[in-house]
């Protein structure tokens, strides 16, 4: 952040307030972008200047790279943090800003674009040690590829769309006679959500725990790791209540894992925040996927901090 003295907040709400009371603890100015709707908003109130980018439609405004990008450029501002949700996983969006001399605040453009590619992510996490799911190499279209990698792991078999997420574009095969119709429907679902039809195998696990260390890297090839929450409750494939630490792995498993996850990291030279998120199951962890910005919680998500562990178990490091 050294060098930095004027920061556009490229988001709303309460995410925009936590960056503008960082930002001022650091004696840094803030410049808030707002719809036309927002211009009364919080977040909006207490920044050093604020521009309007557009109407209310966020496609419009708060998606809109062209207007924050002019924005940037009128208010003179050093650097651009995205928050999380809207810009922050878009990597075209990173390229511009950096191509226009800002400071992209947040990870490097080409890691949120193999991050954001769940087959690519998946090959890259294999070659930084992470632990994998049995399945698929990368992407299966073919029917008789589909159907000799689901015998080889065995059946139950998930097929997941290699974009997007929130549960779409994945469907639990549990013999080889349904495979072909749930891989068609897979593609389709996930051509209708996010414009993209591949897809990809892994074997089913049937009661796993859903682990995620939390990271963070300089991008210079340091990186550590901020302890694990446990995020197994969901309804619908979203998280109904995160907890941690996780109540069901030991110290010397968080540890260990944890070790593998800033590995990885600092191999990668990771910048920013992320997410690497597990199945647990049995002793063992599989890697899922990462996601490149802060955590978000679902909507109606409740956090919380898990006081029955011992103190040495609880400490994140």
């Amino acid at each position: 952040m050294a060098g930095i003295k004027r920061i556009l907040i490229a988001n709303r709400g309460e995410i925009a307030l936590r960056i503008h009371r960082a930002a001022h603890e650091m004696g840094i100015e803030t410049v808030a972008v707002h719809s036309t709707a927002d211009s009364d908003a919080m977040h909006v109130r207490l920044a050093d200047h604020a521009v309007c980018i557009g109407p209310p439609p966020a496609s419009e405004s708060y998606l809109n790279i062209a207007n924050i990008i002019s924005a940037a450029e009128i208010a003179q501002c050093d650097a651009i943090h995205p928050g999380y949700g809207f810009l922050s996983e878009n990597a075209k969006f990173a390229d511009i800003v950096e191509a226009h001399d800002i400071i992209w605040i947040g990870p490097k453009p080409e890691h949120i674009r193999t991050m954001g590619d769940k087959v690519e992510a998946k090959r890259t996490a294999g070659a930084l040690g992470l632990p994998l799911v049995p399945g698929s190499d990368g992407a299966v279209s073919d029917f008789d590829e589909a159907r000799k990698i689901a015998k080889d792991i065995g059946y139950p078999v998930i097929i997941k769309a290699a974009s997007g997420g929130g549960g779409r574009g994945m469907k639990v095969c549990e013999s080889e006679d349904k495979l072909e119709t749930l891989m068609q429907q897979a593609g389709s679902e996930a051509k209708a959500a996010f414009g993209d039809a591949t897809v990809y195998i892994e074997k089913y696990l049937g009661n796993p725990r859903h682990i995620e260390f939390q990271v963070f890297g300089d991008g210079h090839g340091n990186a550590i790791h901020l302890g694990e929450r446990d995020c197994s409750l969901q309804r619908r494939h979203q998280k109904v209540l995160e907890e941690a630490p996780s109540p069901v792995i030991t110290h010397e498993e968080r540890m260990r894992m944890g070790e593998v996850c800033s590995k990885a990291m600092r191999d990668m030279a990771y910048r920013g925040a992320g997410t690497i998120e597990f199945l647990w199951e049995n002793g063992e962890f599989y890697f899922i996927e990462m996601n490149t910005r802060l955590p978000k919680r679902s909507p109606g998500s409740i956090s919380c901090v898990n006081r029955s562990a011992s103190p040495r178990a609880s400490r994140c490091r």
